[in-house]
């Protein structure tokens, strides 16, 4: 069994990368809490951000502190959830993270830094347009940035009329709310491509297509497969490689393409269920090996709400498919 990467705080989502040679890992805090669980996800109440760092898997982790409060973000209200960083073309990083607005919305805000632990300063509104949760971004070969984000249930995807936000119906926030019924399709993540000083977006939102074998999107009650949250994209050998939890099935799936707009053609699990409902990671090259971090309650014996961070190496076949993998 993966030991956490630190036992000091409980530590979720991860969002790992290689920055100047370094592993820099980009979670979200899990704090104890008495909030019942509920299907809004009320019991994840954080409230800041902690920066983690390694030369490689297996050294010495160090905790850089806290990165950025909540309480400093002036359009926060509460819950800042899963964060990503990436390194924009002046060389900074820019931290994309969600929370709730003043109206209990969720929003996707960034924070800038000199330095890819922080700390990060915020824009003092959150990104226009920008709505749900789970942003993951991801810089192409070309230069080109993109953050995909959603989220069902809890993340409030059901909530919207249009592919690129339209109106907020509140009654549907919460869960279990999702499309379902014979035919009907299942509701899709969203990207957009950043401009270039990675402040905003630079087009309309998009929703992503993912789709079965027979080139089928996935349908609404397929829950082994459809999105449910904590979208990640990689690429490998000109392959762009879209993952994601299945939330109440506990699945991490992935799908692959050949843009990264998608559509992505379903292909797999990547890991089983692990102990804990949430199931969230990303994937990172390092030293020449590929590596998955996710995130498992073990530490806390089950508590959902009290997540430790760990990494497995990824393994591919010959065919560029990945081998799917147990938590232990």
């Amino acid at each position: 069994m993966p030991a956490p990467l630190v036992t000091n705080i409980y530590t979720a989502d991860p969002s790992a990368h290689s920055f100047n040679g370094r592993l820099y890992v980009y979670p979200s805090h899990d704090r104890e809490t008495d909030i019942e669980f509920n299907d809004r996800g009320d019991q994840y109440d954080m409230v800041d951000y902690h920066v983690l760092s390694m030369d490689k898997v297996g050294a010495l982790v160090t905790d850089h502190g806290v990165a950025l409060k909540a309480e400093d973000v002036p359009w926060v209200s509460k819950q800042v959830w899963a964060p990503d960083c990436a390194q924009g073309p002046d060389g900074r990083f820019y931290l994309y993270f969600p929370a709730r607005d003043k109206q209990g919305i969720f929003r996707l805000g960034v924070a800038v830094s000199d330095k890819p632990e922080g700390p990060f300063t915020p824009d003092p509104d959150y990104i226009p347009g920008s709505f749900s949760i789970d942003p993951a971004s991801f810089v192409d070969e070309d230069g080109s940035a993109y953050v995909y984000f959603g989220g069902i249930w809890g993340g409030q995807l059901q909530c919207y009329s249009a592919p690129d936000g339209g109106s907020f119906d509140a009654s549907q926030d919460g869960g279990p709310h999702e499309p379902s019924g014979e035919g009907v399709l299942a509701l899709c993540p969203r990207v957009a491509k950043l401009s270039s000083d990675m402040h905003t977006f630079a087009e309309p939102v998009r929703e992503i297509q993912i789709v079965d074998e027979q080139g089928k999107p996935l349908l609404a009650d397929d829950h082994e497969r459809r999105f449910f949250e904590a979208s990640w994209m990689h690429k490998r050998n000109g392959v762009y490689y879209f993952s994601y939890s299945t939330g109440d099935t506990h699945f991490l799936a992935y799908a692959t393409g050949t843009s990264p707009y998608g559509p992505f053609t379903y292909k797999g699990k990547i890991l089983e269920p692990v102990v804990g409902w949430t199931t969230h990671h990303s994937i990172v090259e390092h030293e020449g090996k590929w590596w998955l971090f996710f995130h498992d309650c073990e530490l806390s014996k089950g508590v959902d709400h009290l997540r430790s961070v760990k990494v497995k190496e990824l393994v591919y076949n010959d065919e560029g498919e990945i081998v799917t993998m147990t938590p232990d």
